[in-house]
């Protein structure tokens, strides 16, 4: 029997349209291994799985539990917070979405949109977040500018334009609306170092994924 996973990479493979020697060049095999790998005669080892996480920007949990992110629903959320604040500095809006994501699993046991977020300087970031605001910048969805102290701000592209929220329930839609009420008037420092002081961020080391499961020990009043 073919395993999740394998059935997980092989689909995202396809819908990147990435050929199955570019993946074997990624993680050092050849194409006939990487082959065998999808037919499922040939197991990925931990380095080989981790160099594949990192090439699809998403976590080796993810491909072994053969979950993928809804990457156009993250888009939707970003969107949906740029809808309320007409500028918002790309940091602020990193961790406006991390609140989304963590809080929504405080309730459901599930994120919004199923993103992993990664512990960095600045707090913990979507492990795509990064790849997305370009994409959205490339296509005209959104606008960043540079301030004069270095800072990005990021913003919707018609401003007072309908948004495509057909992903979103209305329940999301008011988190969304609850959080960005609550820190719209904080500076981005003070979010970042918020988000320093609460457990997913604590307790993972540099660059690991941060857990959603210690989230549910937070006070979700604090977020919104």
């Amino acid at each position: 029997m073919i395993k999740e996973y394998i059935v997980f990479i092989t689909s995202l493979r396809k819908e990147k349209g990435i050929s199955q020697a570019k993946i074997a060049d990624v993680i050092g095999i050849s194409r006939t291994s990487y082959i065998d790998v999808e037919k499922g005669k040939r197991e990925l080892n931990v380095s080989e799985l981790e160099k594949l996480a990192n090439f699809f920007g998403v976590s080796a949990e993810q491909i072994l539990e053969g979950v993928l992110p809804d990457y156009e629903k993250y888009r939707q959320m970003v969107l949906a917070f740029l809808r309320l604040d007409k500028k918002i500095t790309k940091t602020k809006l990193a961790k406006l979405l991390y609140f989304a994501d963590f809080s929504w699993f405080y309730y459901h046991l599930e994120s919004m949109s199923g993103m992993q977020y990664r512990k960095i300087q600045y707090g913990p970031v979507a492990e795509s977040y990064f790849r997305i605001i370009d994409e959205m910048s490339d296509k005209g969805e959104i606008s960043i500018e540079q301030t004069k102290d270095g800072a990005m701000l990021i913003s919707q592209t018609r401003s007072g334009a309908k948004i495509n929220l057909n992903k979103m329930n209305n329940e999301e839609c008011n988190l969304i609306n609850k959080i960005e009420k609550k820190w719209k008037d904080k500076k981005t420092s003070e979010i970042v170092d918020f988000t320093h002081k609460q457990f997913p961020f604590l307790y993972a080391r540099d660059n690991q994924v941060v857990s959603y499961a210690l989230f549910t020990q937070e006070n979700p009043d604090e977020i919104f």
